[in-house]
């Protein structure tokens, strides 16, 4: 009788619920976008700075403190991030464009 009423409830909280509200996700805009817009996984850090330019921002490196754990670079570009191993891309996020955006926390500074 009690797993009947809790199920009751339950149902009548949920039906009665409003509609939910639909938010622009990051990772929508980011499947959008053509390959060729981003940096590939394995480019040099030379060949990246040579089709976008010269980063915003270069963040701080991270890593390093043992010989397993290597030096993560980070570039900042208007619309994405670009994580460097050892002079490598081996990573491309694409930055919010909104605040209204959901998408991946700011850095850690």
């Amino acid at each position: 009788m009690k797993q009947l009423f809790q199920a009751l409830t339950l149902t009548t909280l949920l039906g009665g619920a409003p509609a939910a509200m639909a938010d622009t996700l990051l990772i929508d805009r980011a499947q959008e976008k053509p390959a060729g817009a981003l940096p590939a996984r394995g480019d040099t850090a030379q060949q990246v700075e040579a089709r976008f330019g010269a980063p915003q921002e270069r963040l701080e490196p991270r890593g390093g403190q043992k010989r397993q754990w290597p030096t993560i670079n980070r570039w900042v570009y208007p619309a994405f991030t670009v994580y460097f191993e050892r002079q490598r891309v081996i990573d491309v996020v694409a930055n919010q464009a909104s605040p209204g955006e959901v998408g991946p926390k700011p850095p850690i500074r």
